[in-house]
């Protein structure tokens, strides 16, 4: 009989969606290893590599077993990068016991999964997407690093349909980010760019994961 599929995870836990258009609904985060991009703003910089292997099965019941005392219906996948590990069976076991699944990515790497909610967050350098996302996409994240500027802004809202909202991302919540981020929805805006919005870290201001 063939081992069970792993996946190399970081963390399971819950807490709320601190981030983009579901900010504040409680959440269990399945967090995975590996990233192909590496920022130097990244704020989850240790989940770039290790983790510990585990079958689909057990993080199922890890999952599960949180959502017994903490009764939410959403799950997040996010790194990392998980569209650099096969989540597609995760995803299905997870829908299956009536979760509702978001993943969160980076956008170069692309696989059909039964997720329920994409958000895209493009990275330096480039802010490369996978044509798919372009479509899929619930939302798209850009972190307001000192490299986002306006034609930046503009190729990405250009990329997506107008209904996908934009969200500039403070930084880690740091001021001179920001006053950048502000100082860009007011180019954005007179530039007759919609939906376009920003969006602070808010588990970061309520001081939870």
């Amino acid at each position: 009989m063939p081992a069970p599929p792993t996946l190399k995870i970081i963390e399971i836990f819950p807490s709320i969606q601190g981030e983009g258009m579901r900010q504040g609904e409680p959440t269990v985060f399945v967090r995975l290893a590996g990233c192909d991009r590496r920022c130097s703003f990244c704020d989850t910089k240790y989940a770039w590599e290790g983790g510990e292997d585990y079958a689909v099965d057990r993080i199922i019941e890890n999952v599960q077993r949180i959502r017994r005392r903490f009764p939410v219906r959403w799950v997040c996948l996010t790194g990392g990068e998980p569209f650099m590990q096969d989540v597609r069976l995760l995803v299905r076991l997870l829908k299956r016991d009536n979760c509702r699944v978001q993943m969160e990515t980076n956008g170069t790497r692309y696989f059909a999964t039964a997720a329920d909610w994409l958000t895209v967050s493009p990275k330096p350098k480039g802010y490369l997407v996978r044509p798919e996302f372009q479509r899929l996409a619930k939302e798209v994240k850009l972190v307001v690093n000192r490299e986002l500027d306006l034609a930046v802004i503009r190729r990405i809202r250009t990329a997506f349909p107008g209904r996908t909202p934009v969200l500039l991302q403070p930084e880690s919540n740091r001021r001179w980010s920001q006053k950048r981020a502000l100082r860009l929805l007011k180019e954005a805006a007179a530039a007759h760019l919609d939906n376009i919005r920003i969006s602070v870290q808010l588990h970061k201001i309520i001081g939870l994961r």
